[in-house]
């Protein structure tokens, strides 16, 4: 948590934020920065929605940047000194001046890590901890920036993917909307002046075109408090996180999308453990962090394959067993097991199945984007030929 501090040090009266895990931890830190407390209380965290943590801290980065001073020769104590020093958000900074304080307490990296579990995940503070016992710290930065690396391109994919479909949808309510709530409404009146009978359909549109006239601005001001409810409710990030929960929930539940987002998470967890496996964790502390990655309905699944390897069966049976196996993964993971490669089967696995999922999500979009321009296309459609069906049938009239 954040404490914000006044202290007396060598400049004077300083103000300062800093995280610790307590109070006491915090009056450690300052204790040794040689500055004498004069008030300390809990600050709140200022938070980015959708992000977790601190609102500028970025693990990839860091990452990517601690490897590069140790690759340049920088010791880790000089190399966190160095980020912090070049840090210039606050909030950043109170972090890697944590680690760097605690570093300098004699603390281990992997536990100056878990004391902040809302900027390091499990699995980062796994990954650093194997290092620790294996001395390479660099290899397994290495790893996570190259895990990290996949997850995001694949993600990124993913997104792409959606923006040409969100842009029709959002083109073709915008056109639905323009013609129910301001053409309907105008051809409403004059229909209704002119006294005839017009069919059925067209005239249900017409009534809903006279509500909307009398009734413009309650409609209006409800269609906008909806909009900014909504947006303040896809803001929080639990709600966020609900509702994208419920919307893979019933993707899954469509055959064939079902099948490759159960093999799009299965690709996630190959690469999460075999990057933990290349580290050096055993298979059990590793399945152990890879609990998160998952989603709930995987996760019994995951602990089943932990017991059956806790019982002494091999890896890959325990993932058949346990229905977390794909045919391609299992065969990897045999292989892995005969040679004492598993994390690297693993991983390659993953990367196998990143290349199914990339192919699947260009075969579907090329086949999706036609069928649902001429969704809109149908929509819109009806909607005018309800409107001139009237003219149509006073046009026959008069011949």
């Amino acid at each position: 948590m954040n404490f914000a501090i006044r202290a007396v040090g060598q400049n004077g009266i300083e103000t300062l934020t800093l995280e610790a895990g307590d109070e006491q931890e915090a009056r450690r830190l300052l204790a040794a920065r040689q500055l004498r407390i004069l008030t300390i209380k809990a600050a709140a965290r200022r938070a980015q929605p959708g992000r977790q943590g601190s609102a500028d801290f970025d693990l990839l980065l860091f990452s990517q940047e601690l490897l590069a001073l140790l690759d340049a020769g920088l010791t880790l104590n000089e190399s966190l000194a160095a980020l912090h020093e070049k840090e210039a958000r606050p909030a950043c900074a109170a972090i890697l001046g944590g680690l760097r304080d605690r570093l300098a307490e004699g603390q281990r990296f992997a536990d100056t890590l878990a004391a902040q579990p809302g900027h390091f995940p499990p699995l980062y503070v796994g990954l650093m901890r194997a290092a620790e016992r294996t001395g390479d710290l660099d290899q397994s930065l290495a790893r996570y920036v190259e895990y990290r690396s996949r997850v995001d391109q694949v993600r990124r994919h993913l997104g792409q993917a959606m923006i040409y479909p969100a842009i029709l949808c959002s083109a073709g309510a915008l056109v639905a909307l323009f013609l129910l709530g301001y053409v309907v409404p105008s051809f409403a009146n004059v229909y209704q002046n002119a006294g005839r009978d017009i069919p059925l359909a067209s005239r249900m549109l017409m009534l809903w075109g006279q509500f909307v006239a009398d009734h413009a601005g309650l409609l209006g001001g409800l269609a906008l408090a909806l909009g900014l409810g909504l947006a303040w409710h896809l803001g929080r990030n639990a709600s966020r996180q609900a509702v994208l929960a419920g919307l893979v929930a019933g993707l899954a539940r469509i055959p064939a999308l079902g099948e490759r987002l159960r093999t799009f998470e299965l690709a996630r967890l190959y690469l999460a453990l075999g990057t933990l496996l290349g580290g050096g964790l055993a298979a059990l502390q590793a399945i152990e962090l890879c609990d998160g990655v998952v989603a709930q309905r995987t996760q019994s699944g995951l602990r089943l394959a932990a017991q059956r390897i806790a019982e002494g069966q091999p890896a890959s049976q325990a993932f058949e067993v346990a229905g977390l196996g794909t045919p391609v993964a299992l065969r990897l993971m045999r292989v892995g097991e005969r040679t004492g490669q598993l994390g690297d089967m693993l991983i390659r696995a993953a990367r196998f199945h990143d290349g199914e999922i990339e192919r699947f999500v260009v075969r579907f979009t090329r086949s999706f984007e036609p069928l649902l321009m001429a969704a809109i296309g149908l929509v819109i459609g009806v909607i005018v030929v309800l409107l001139y069906m009237p003219i149509f049938d006073l046009a026959g009239s008069f011949q």
